[in-house]
């Protein structure tokens, strides 16, 4: 992996102000939404490609305002469009910042697995000559109680 070891730690005053500051962020977007599965199926999209379409239907509408009929709002239309490339922006930097806190999350979080499993492994052993340590044993043992239950997986992936 291109990664180090991480060795890292958040503190709850860090964990408390970046909280605050994503609250801030959201604070700041008081117009944010939450759409449901129906509502964003039935939505039109506007993609990369669909931007230079309402860049250019932007400067038309400008332009030829007479050809519009006078309930079309262009004002509302261009601040759509500065919006949504606003968002645009805003959303590459979000889902880099996701992308990081995942990727470390998965790391960090295999690296407590592996020595999660020496542990477990070590106490199996002392378990067989050390008073009290079976339970322990039998305690961390439950996390593969259900793996052992399922069928293994062929190579056909069945």
């Amino acid at each position: 992996m291109s990664y180090q070891n991480i060795a890292a730690t958040l503190s709850p005053q860090d964990i408390q102000e970046i909280k605050a500051a994503l609250q801030t962020v959201q604070q700041k977007m008081p117009f944010l939404i939450t759409l449901s599965t129906e509502e964003r199926r039935k939505l039109l999209k506007m993609g990369d490609k669909s931007l230079a379409f309402v860049n250019n239907s932007v400067t038309a509408a400008q332009s030829n305002r007479e050809i519009l009929p006078a309930t079309f709002d262009v004002e509302e239309l261009v601040r759509d469009y500065q919006l949504a490339t606003a968002l645009t922006e805003l959303l590459i930097s979000v889902q880099q910042l996701a992308e990081q806190v995942d990727d470390t999350l998965m790391a960090v979080g295999s690296e407590a697995m592996t020595s999660s499993l020496t542990v477990y492994n070590y106490v199996k052993t002392a378990s067989k000559k050390t008073p009290g340590l079976k339970i322990v044993a039998e305690q961390l043992g439950e996390r593969f109680k259900a793996i052992k239950g399922r069928p293994t997986k062929t190579a056909s992936g069945s």
